[in-house]
């Protein structure tokens, strides 16, 4: 596999290529079960009270949860956290998808395995981010994470829900719950295949939550990290509500459109999306990898200003695509970023607080998306979506001196690869 273009390049590591099949498997199993729920409640009787409920604890779990998952992901070897969450997620939504095909499940149960499901997801990503540098060498970092961008778009948003919706209409939710069962247990299986790294720290330190405080304290202390998360907390503040809440209400207002050309919308913004970590994985990390990094994500906001002002489907769609594109290409940089600048030591961490600070304010964005409206309009909501992320972005390079430290600390030179990681 030596002759691999550079994006593809991870996958000559046998370990890579079990982490990213967990993964891929993990991303599918998460896009059953986002449609599989919906049904099942419905099938249930429930309407949008349950499932808001269910997504809330769902939510509520991550948020809830991923702190502790980076700690431990600094503590424990990161294969037993993944192989330990991928079983959780096989047998508890396995026990659901068997009282439903029994005909015995109930909306506690299923609101149950929400919850514990979001909890898992909290466990997961920091040990999951924890371990790529394990697997990979420096120089493939940017590719492996751009692989990941590929996919996570192409299974969680359109191939996994896709199948569930099909595997819903011909058989029933229950089946479609049986086969995300069988998804998290296939990725349990690749899990178990890694072999067990040791966990890059001498000291485990007093205990979790002195871990915890240890690695707010590296945050605050680091000026790239700091400005970073606190630019990217503001963005999903001022664009995920408009984007969630108020874009199906311009598709359906402005352009005439419902719920299929909605999904043609999002569908977009995931390919978009795929595309663009295609793009950034095939070259060299940026010399200047801070300053792309926060202007693709500020000006990548700008389309957003179209849903304000255009009643043409098509152009929506354009917009979303873009949005997509923009917003996965910087994540692309900023995952690599982080393995390759944070101590290891510090890494499950640092990628824990990543998750918890840039969505902290979703649930906020969310609720003030209908009242911002009602108050400026469509439009003007859109516009402050659009244009206040570009002003962020520029003042979070500035303010924090974020050119001088890129300089400082190049990440676009050759890097030794690591010995292959032998099973424990």
């Amino acid at each position: 596999m030596a002759g691999l273009p550079r994006a593809l390049a991870p996958l000559r590591h046998r370990s890579y290529r079990l982490l990213a099949a967990s993964m891929g498997l993990s991303l599918l199993a998460q896009g059953l079960w986002t449609v599989a729920l919906v049904w099942q409640v419905v099938d249930l009787g429930g309407g949008p009270a349950a499932l808001s409920l269910a997504t809330a604890l769902s939510a509520g779990g991550m948020l809830a949860s991923t702190l502790l998952g980076g700690a431990l992901a600094d503590r424990v070897p990161q294969r037993r956290i993944l192989l330990g969450v991928a079983l959780l997620q096989t047998a508890a939504v396995g026990l659901v998808a068997v009282l439903s095909l029994t005909g015995s499940l109930a909306l506690g149960p299923l609101a149950a395995v929400a919850l514990a499901g979001g909890v898992a997801t909290g466990l997961y990503y920091p040990a999951y981010s924890a371990l790529v540098p394990g697997v990979v060498p420096p120089s493939d970092l940017l590719a492996a994470n751009g692989l990941e961008g590929v996919v996570r778009p192409a299974l969680a948003m359109a191939i996994g829900p896709a199948a569930a919706g099909l595997l819903v209409g011909a058989f029933s939710p229950g089946v479609a719950l049986l086969v995300t069962a069988l998804t998290s247990a296939a990725a349990a299986a690749c899990v178990a295949a890694l072999p067990t790294l040791p966990v890059r720290r001498e000291e485990l330190g007093a205990g979790l939550f002195a871990d915890v405080r240890e690695g707010v304290s590296y945050m605050v202390r680091t000026p790239w990290l700091l400005a970073t998360l606190l630019f990217a907390s503001l963005m999903v503040l001022v664009l995920m509500g408009p984007f969630e809440v108020l874009v199906p209400f311009a598709v359906r207002d402005q352009a005439g459109g419902g719920p299929s050309q909605h999904a043609l919308v999002l569908a977009a913004f995931g390919i978009g999306g795929a595309l663009g970590s295609a793009v950034v994985a095939s070259f060299r990390l940026p010399r200047r990898y801070l300053t792309v990094m926060n202007l693709l994500w500020g000006l990548g906001c700008v389309p957003m200003v179209v849903f304000g002002w255009t009643s043409s489907l098509w152009l929506m769609v354009a917009a979303a695509g873009v949005l997509g594109a923009a917003f996965e290409a910087g994540t692309v940089i900023w995952g690599t970023l982080l393995q390759r600048r944070v101590p290891p030591a510090l890494l499950g961490r640092v990628s824990s607080l990543d998750f918890f600070v840039s969505l902290a304010f979703m649930p906020l964005s969310m609720a003030l998306a209908g009242p911002v409206s009602g108050a400026v309009g469509l439009t003007g909501t859109f516009l402050l979506a659009g244009l206040v992320p570009p002003v962020l972005a520029v003042v979070a390079v500035l303010a924090w001196r974020l050119p001088a430290d890129e300089l400082a600390h190049p990440l676009d030179v050759p890097a030794e690869e690591p010995a292959e990681p032998v099973r424990a």
